[in-house]
């Protein structure tokens, strides 16, 4: 029987019970893609990060992401948290690099009592999709697709106001059906400039906590828009979080903190 170290890590946020839980799991090796999806399935978590040493002077660690239903090419808050552990277990260390399969290399640094990751940013295009408007029941909204190249494919969905973003209830089962990261989002005019909640089924998460993916499109397409390049945003799910933006040319930079919440092992037959 294989024992692998698990730890469950609260991220974009400073304490438990809030922000995303994330599973983070250091490996001596790489396991086969199934037995990794079935760990991923079993944790039952929005995302579980494992990772290893990287062979190579352009980054630390090698790091891919499962939810309980796939592999996805970039994700923001399974990083950070992988970040707190690695940078909590060194406390010389100010900074560690992940390389990814698709995001390239991905970094998260220390800053105060915070950390700062930084993501590739994903520009989005005006786009007609009235089968994701049925789907978010937001016949009215302005919809924003992710470029080609980008690590993931999103969609923004430009609604009105807060009230609406609190409001949306897409019907999952149609939207379960269409790939797309849908990022519901709007200025806030509140405590946040900005808001937004994620819905993503066709991946396994009906709604996602707080996502740094999310937020890598969200810095680009709200920096244009509110005219600077740093702003504060709310995820607004059942469990909420904060995140602090920064548009840093191609990158967006992403503030938060972390919270360890569980330590255990993993029993692999």
């Amino acid at each position: 029987m294989t024992e692998i170290p698990i730890i469950q890590i609260d991220a974009f946020t400073d304490r438990a019970f809030s922000g995303n839980p994330a599973a983070v799991m250091p490996l001596r090796e790489w396991l086969d893609d199934d037995v990794l999806q079935a760990i991923a399935a079993e944790n039952n978590l929005s995302e579980t990060a494992f990772f290893l040493p990287h062979d190579g002077d352009d980054a630390d660690f090698d790091l891919r992401w499962f939810t309980p239903t796939a592999e996805v090419a970039m994700c923001g808050h399974a990083t950070l948290a992988t970040g707190h552990l690695i940078l909590g277990e060194d406390e010389s260390a100010g900074n560690v690099r992940f390389a990814t399969r698709k995001a390239g290399v991905l970094e998260v640094r220390r800053d105060g009592d915070r950390y700062l990751l930084d993501l590739p940013i994903t520009p989005a295009e005006p786009a007609e999709r009235p089968d994701l408007l049925d789907a978010l029941g937001t016949p009215d909204a302005q919809i924003f697709l992710s470029v080609a190249d980008s690590a993931e494919d999103t969609a923004i969905v430009l609604l009105p106001d807060a009230d609406a973003v609190h409001c949306c209830a897409p019907d999952m089962k149609a939207l379960a059906g269409i790939h797309l990261m849908a990022i519901v989002t709007a200025a806030d005019g509140g405590d946040q400039d900005v808001i937004s909640r994620v819905f993503v089924p066709a991946w396994g998460i009906d709604e996602d906590p707080v996502t740094g993916s999310a937020h890598a499109a969200l810095t680009c397409f709200w920096a244009e828009r509110l005219g600077r390049d740093s702003f504060s945003a709310y995820q607004a799910s059942e469990r909420g979080g904060r995140v602090e933006c920064r548009l840093d040319g191609d990158r967006a930079v992403l503030g938060g903190s972390c919270a360890t919440v569980i330590e255990g092992l993993f029993y692999l037959p």
